[in-house]
């Protein structure tokens, strides 16, 4: 690994589905059994996977709208429910850590930096997946949608989640995969480092991120090279 000195105290969020954890195969499983119960079929893996990413209701809405059938807006918090716990009950059976996640996090812990999760999936889900992978507790919080006055890609998501464990804003990188990484990132005015295997349909380069990076092995030095190349101005919440 790289000199590690200049994460000291620096504080990096991380976004989960698609950047930390491979979750498709355990959310695509929950939304076809879903689907099926609904009376339609089952949907392709690799037409669905893209769709992960952006919390429980969204996905159940491309889902559906894939199947041929929009949501129904008054049915739709009952499946919501049902999706939440269909899911929760198989919540780490395919999934598993992106490979360097593991070594990766615990390097940057030795480094001093903090390290938090930034998602849109709700903190429980989130927490219950991180525990069944043996990752909690490499995190310093974990900070779901519900637990930030407004989700990603409003800033005020990755500065809840910077000041929750006691971050600056200055000193911080936003680790994701998706459109709304990016966003948060830029409109928060902390520098964005996206992965190239995560859930986005369209290239990851066009997103808008600082650096693109293509194994997690290299989230270390890309976050050294952001934090020490383009530190951003910022007054925080």
């Amino acid at each position: 690994m790289h000199d590690l000195q200049a994460l000291n105290g620096a504080t990096i969020a991380f976004d989960l589905d698609g950047t930390l954890v491979d979750t498709a195969p355990d959310l695509v499983g929950a939304l076809n059994m879903i689907l099926a119960e609904e009376g339609f079929p089952a949907l392709p893996f690799d037409e669905v996977r893209l769709m992960v990413g952006r919390g429980a209701r969204a996905l159940l809405e491309r889902g559906f709208a894939a199947a041929g059938q929009p949501l129904d807006a008054l049915t739709a918090p009952k499946l919501v429910e049902r999706f939440i716990a269909v899911y929760l009950d198989r919540i780490a059976q395919e999934s598993a850590p992106f490979p360097g996640v593991v070594e990766t996090l615990a390097h940057l812990r030795t480094a001093g930096a903090r390290l938090v999760v930034c998602t849109n999936k709700l903190t429980n889900l989130s927490v219950a997946l991180l525990d069944a992978l043996d990752l909690l507790s490499a995190f310093d919080a974990v900070i779901g949608a519900d637990r930030s006055p407004a989700a990603k890609p409003d800033p005020v998501h990755v500065l809840t989640a910077i000041q929750a464990v006691g971050g600056d804003p200055r000193r911080a990188v936003m680790v994701g995969d998706s459109i709304n990484d990016a966003l948060v990132a830029v409109r928060a005015k902390v520098p964005a480092l996206l992965v190239s295997f995560g859930y986005t349909e369209d290239p990851v380069e066009t997103l808008g991120g600082d650096l693109v990076i293509h194994s997690f092995l290299d989230v270390p030095k890309a976050c050294i090279d952001l934090l020490t190349s383009c530190p951003r101005p910022n007054t925080g919440l």
